[in-house]
């Protein structure tokens, strides 16, 4: 099949097949990979060097001769003195070809076809320290960008610092490789000249070479096969120039080589459109839902609530096709469910002032009987602060009213001459947002009669310090009552001070952007993270339901969630056959 019609016949597939990837930081969603597409390029490269993207002409020279003019060139310029006599690699066996090449292809490796060349090895070689604003560009793996040099960000040295390199110096036509870090990353130079960073080594081409040829297929799932190997798993995988020499090129004749090119740029043409109108369509897809949404979170009563909750509910298939859709129709109504908007009020229900009477008579109890400590009392919420207008029979307070706050062990403490007892505790990453992964438990040594003070108890909240944008305030609550695990300092423990209180409903509300958007306010930031202490804690604001109507809206919520839940796996299956058929074509067109 013509790789056109692989294309039109099949569009449907390729710009359907959809990946979703998670990302970390401050309002980070999950991001859409065009797995599809990529897939796409991939093939029409592959398909390029197995010599199936355009037809052969019988009249082209054949490789095998292409190569013995090649040697030849490279013989001629050994004798002028212009290169070094290199020492031959061993033939190729038939068990060392990836795959079968068309007639009149030959498979060769990259030292038969080109020059590699490292940075200066002496210690003349530019580091950070003989970095200049302005000069001759010094080039490392961070400026090489979709199979270019980015100039934005460069990097120079001086002149005469150039001039005394004895290697590692760069011109037009020269194809820059990454050779640790970003293993495989190259760039075909397009007039500029300068020196190269140690993680790079220069490929030069040699006479009769197509240099557009040879950075094509650096690209290549051939290629990257080859850099496979050299993968150690690592932070930094690197590979030697020695490696890349023996990489094995499928070399066509040079016209051939000319019409691969061309059809190429012909075709990621017509792939970078397909991407275009790909995410086009998705984040008009995306406003959309972020609209439709946000007239529910806006609704002003419940007439109006149900109204724009039916139009959403008519489209419901077409809205939410997508992770992200339905991870934002789970926050709409998260919010929902702490505005009080996603159940009806009950004016029989007992306000929540109430509630918070009975709370502050037992928090003076309890402070009489010694067994909470005294706060010096924060203000009362003003109206100023209040994020949203709450239900008649809802009330605004602070955290520290409902709960009582206790921080955790302090690590590195010095206990000598303490009997001392080994205990299981909770650290950050224990803490998810609404739940808690146990799967690693680490034990700490403490004081014996500090056992009952860092116990966390059944029913405690466990609010994290912070981290990055993602881990500050996240709550979950403890269920065990028979397992003693203790809390780490960076893990706050809250315990509510009656029963009376719905922890499920603290940890929802906890979870929620009224406390994010707190918590990110008032927390200490630092470049990518944030933090908070127990006095920022204690002043987090809590919307407080009735009783009776905080029970009806989390069955509500959760089952709602159940609903999202069920809508994302049926969505994760569908993207999953998605993907398959795309992986089905590649091979079908492969073999």
């Amino acid at each position: 099949m013509a790789v056109e019609k692989l294309i039109t016949q099949h569009i449907d597939t390729w710009t359907s097949a959809l990946q979703t990837r998670s990302t970390a930081g401050r309002g980070s969603n999950g991001k859409i990979d065009l797995y599809g597409i990529k897939k796409l390029r991939e093939l029409i490269l592959e398909l390029a060097v197995r010599g199936k993207l355009v037809p052969q002409d019988p009249n082209d020279e054949p490789a095998s001769e292409l190569l013995k003019r090649i040697a030849a060139e490279k013989a001629e310029l050994v004798k002028q003195g212009k290169i070094k006599k290199q020492k031959p690699l061993p033939e190729i066996s038939e068990e060392e070809k990836p795959f079968e090449l068309p007639v009149g292809w030959e498979w060769t490796a990259l030292k038969n076809i080109c020059l590699l060349e490292n940075g200066d090895r002496s210690k003349n070689y530019p580091n950070k320290s003989t970095l200049v604003e302005s000069g001759v560009p010094f080039v490392n793996a961070g400026h090489l960008v979709n199979g270019g040099i980015d100039e934005n960000e460069m990097t120079f040295i001086k002149n005469e610092h150039f001039n005394s390199l004895r290697s590692g110096k760069f011109h037009h036509g020269d194809i820059l490789f990454c050779l640790r870090g970003s293993l495989g990353k190259s760039a075909l130079v397009d007039n500029l000249s300068g020196a190269i960073a140690s993680s790079l080594v220069i490929v030069r081409t040699l006479p009769l070479v197509n240099n557009e040829y040879v950075n094509l297929y650096f690209n290549t799932p051939v290629s990257y096969r080859y850099i496979k190997k050299y993968d150690n798993g690592t932070a930094q995988p690197n590979l030697a120039a020695t490696d890349l020499e023996r990489f094995l090129v499928p070399l066509a004749s040079l016209s051939e080589q000319k019409r691969i090119i061309a059809k190429i740029n012909e075709l990621m043409s017509l792939c970078d459109q397909l991407e275009q109108q790909s995410l086009t369509s998705l984040d008009a897809h995306s406003q959309l839902v972020e609209t439709l949404l946000a007239t529910l979170t806006d609704s002003h009563n419940a007439e109006e609530l149900a109204e724009n909750w039916a139009r959403i509910s008519q489209h419901f298939d077409t809205l939410f096709t997508t992770e992200a859709s339905i991870d934002a129709l789970k926050q709409t109504i998260l919010q929902l469910a702490v505005m009080g908007k996603l159940v009806p009020q009950d004016p029989n229900d007992e306000p929540a002032s109430e509630l918070l009477k009975r709370i502050e008579q037992e928090k003076v109890q309890l402070v009489k009987e010694g067994k909470i400590k005294k706060q010096k009392p924060l203000p009362p919420v003003s109206d100023e602060e209040k994020p949203f207008v709450l239900p008649k029979g809802w009330e605004w307070c602070r955290f520290e009213d409902i709960v009582d706050i206790q921080s955790g062990i302090t690590k590195g403490r010095n206990l000598v001459g303490r009997e001392l007892i080994s205990v299981p505790y909770l650290r950050v990453a224990n803490v998810q947002r609404g739940y808690l992964d146990l799967s690693e438990i680490k034990t700490i040594e403490i004081p014996v009669d500090e056992k009952d003070k860092y116990h966390v108890k059944l029913n405690d909240l466990l609010i994290t310090e912070g981290g990055d944008w993602d881990t500050v305030g996240r709550t979950a609550v403890w269920t065990d009552a028979t397992f003693y695990v203790a809390n780490q300092n960076h893990v706050f423990k809250a315990r509510p001070l009656v029963n009376e209180l719905n922890v499920k409903w603290l940890e929802t509300f906890m979870n929620s952007s009224v406390s994010r958007d707190y918590f990110a306010g008032a927390s200490k930031q630092t470049t990518n993270l944030a933090s908070i202490n127990k006095t920022q804690l204690r002043g987090c604001f809590i919307a407080l339901p009735p009783i009776s109507e905080t029970s009806r809206i989390l069955e509500q919520y959760i089952s709602l969630l159940n609903v999202c839940d069920s809508l994302k796996c049926r969505l994760q299956s569908a993207q999953q056959t998605q993907l398959h058929l795309a992986d089905a074509l590649t091979d079908a067109a492969l073999s």
